[in-house]
């Protein structure tokens, strides 16, 4: 695996803030808004200049007239910059239309400011004079910058030349937020970029760098010098305690699994969220074999535990008033002659046992060992977050995640994956589902009706989740099958291949949660 320090900070970005004139910020690149007027073809668009500077600006304005910048969503234009400024480029990037909503015009400000830094890879230095008039709109504008700025060259050679670097620094003009705000705003942005830049490039890694051990490794070692103290249970350890999920799975393949607790409790935390993320390093389906194409992206099997060890990392970087217990079910789905067989029964940690019927089902086997192991500690509320069913997709597309549990919680994870300006959409647990999943031979079957894969996935798991007392814990399941991996093209601030989606939300939901704490 590349070094350690590599991942932690893949090329990183230096974010800072100003309340100076533009004139007295030089960069290469002044980076403006363009805002279109209407949903309408052919809708008027207008540059969306800070005020005082109409006069000096007045050639970018003629000159985005002249290219017909149409201000939607991901149009990026650049320009050369007028005569008479500080900067070389000038780059228009598009709002779409005005949100009235304040989520959605953060989200706007976010994407707009990824597409732009995005387009300036390659480059050193940028001002971001986007329309930020509030401390949140500032820190959408600086989450934008962070999460734009990534490229993914590990494993290419040095003289390869294929990649550009991110750009390097980004400043972000924001003269009507108070100092003290601001300075918050950045803080957090620098720190959910590189939370979500890590979660990104563990899923990029080929498969054959990150085998369970691997990525195992990695997480002790990315949590040195913080407040995150981990155990790695493996081999000896799974099988005596009775981790039939993990075992099972991972028997197939020379690659060992791997049972990582993270665990982030500050003195003065008042609620404790647990959070379980599925980390199959490698799925081929096991002995129900997956066709050739579908496993070429499932090196993004394990996006589940990459954005859960992230969010940890993250929680504990800003200090929150809340204690985050992680856990990542690492394993290597692989088909051989020691690989769990269909028809064969396995012991998930608690005593239940389960019936494969298809190994190609395994990211619920996995998740229920974990899930068992949290709620051993009653936790406050427990999450799991999977790459988990092509059903996801079908229903949702590639870029809404579907979540599903207690209802409470389940609405607190769509709050805040809105307010964290991800894709996420409530969905049921339909009980007339339910009997699909009873087995003839064990307490239940891995796999019921093929119709509504997401929502029996999701009722697998409850059987898990909440634990065995007389008060249920709350429990959400986040399925991000098709979030996770982008096999299309950089949009935003998204890149091609690992997204890190979740990340945003699993910290979102922890600074609600301390916000409600008391």
């Amino acid at each position: 695996m590349p070094d350690v320090q590599d991942l932690l900070e893949p090329r990183g970005i230096e974010l800072t803030a100003t309340h100076k004139s533009l004139a007295r910020t030089p960069a290469q690149a002044l980076v403006l808004a363009v805002q279109r007027d209407g949903d309408a073809p052919g809708a008027a668009a207008r540059v969306l200049l800070p005020a005082g500077e109409q006069r000096r600006l007045a050639g970018v304005v003629e000159a985005a007239e002249a290219v017909a910048a149409g201000g939607g969503a991901d149009e990026v234009a650049v320009l050369p910059a007028p005569p008479g400024l500080p900067w070389s480029v000038v780059v228009l990037t598009g709002l779409g239309t005005p949100a009235g909503d304040p989520d959605a015009r953060a989200e706007a400000l976010r994407r707009a400011a990824g597409a732009a830094v995005r387009r300036l890879a390659g480059r050193d230095s940028a001002v971001l004079a986007l329309p930020a008039g509030t401390p949140e709109e500032a820190a959408a504008v600086a989450e934008g910058a962070a999460l734009g700025a990534f490229a993914f060259a590990h494993q290419r050679a040095a003289t390869a030349g294929a990649v550009k670097t991110p750009l390097a620094s980004a400043v972000v003009h924001a003269p009507e937020v108070p100092k003290a705000a601001l300075g918050r705003a950045l803080e957090r942005a620098a720190a959910l970029g590189r939370g979500v830049r890590a979660a990104r490039t563990l899923v990029d890694l080929s498969p054959n760098v990150t085998s369970p051990e691997a990525v195992a490794e990695y997480a002790r070692r990315a949590a040195r010098g913080t407040k995150v103290s981990v155990r790695v249970l493996g081999g000896k350890e799974l099988a005596e305690g009775g981790y039939g999920g993990l075992v099972g799975v991972g028997q197939g393949s020379v690659n060992g699994p791997r049972l990582v607790r993270l665990d982030y409790a500050p003195a003065r935390a008042s609620r404790h969220v647990a959070y379980v993320g599925k980390g199959i390093t490698f799925d081929s389906g096991g002995l129900s074999l997956k066709p050739a194409a579908s496993m070429m992206t499932m090196k993004s099997d394990m996006a589940g535990a990459a954005a859960v060890l992230a969010a940890v990392l993250t929680a504990a970087e800003l200090r929150l008033p809340v204690r985050v217990t992680g856990w990542l079910c690492l394993a290597e789905n692989l088909p051989s002659a020691t690989a769990t067989r269909p028809g064969d029964v396995i012991t998930i940690r608690g005593g239940r046992t389960v019936e494969v019927l298809n190994t190609d089902a395994e990211g619920r086997l996995v998740l229920a060992d974990g899930l068992v192991a949290a709620c051993e500690e009653g936790p406050d509320a427990v999450v799991d977050i999977a790459t988990l069913t092509g059903a996801q997709l079908v229903a949702l597309g590639t870029r809404t995640a579907g979540v599903m549990g207690d209802d409470d919680l389940r609405s607190a994870v769509v709050d805040a994956a809105r307010a964290a300006g991800e894709d996420a959409w409530p969905m049921p647990l339909p009980e007339h589902l339910r009997a699909s999943l009873d087995s003839k031979v064990a307490d239940l079957k891995n796999i019921g009706d093929k119709h509504g894969g997401m929502l029996v996935a999701g009722l697998f798991l409850r059987e898990f989740a909440g634990g065995t007392g007389d008060t249920r814990i709350p429990w959400a399941h986040i399925d991000i099958a098709g979030p996770s991996f982008n096999e299309s093209s950089p949009w935003g601030y998204t890149p091609a291949e690992g997204t890190g989606a979740g990340v945003r939300t699993l910290v979102r939901l922890l600074e609600d949660t301390a916000a409600r704490r008391g």
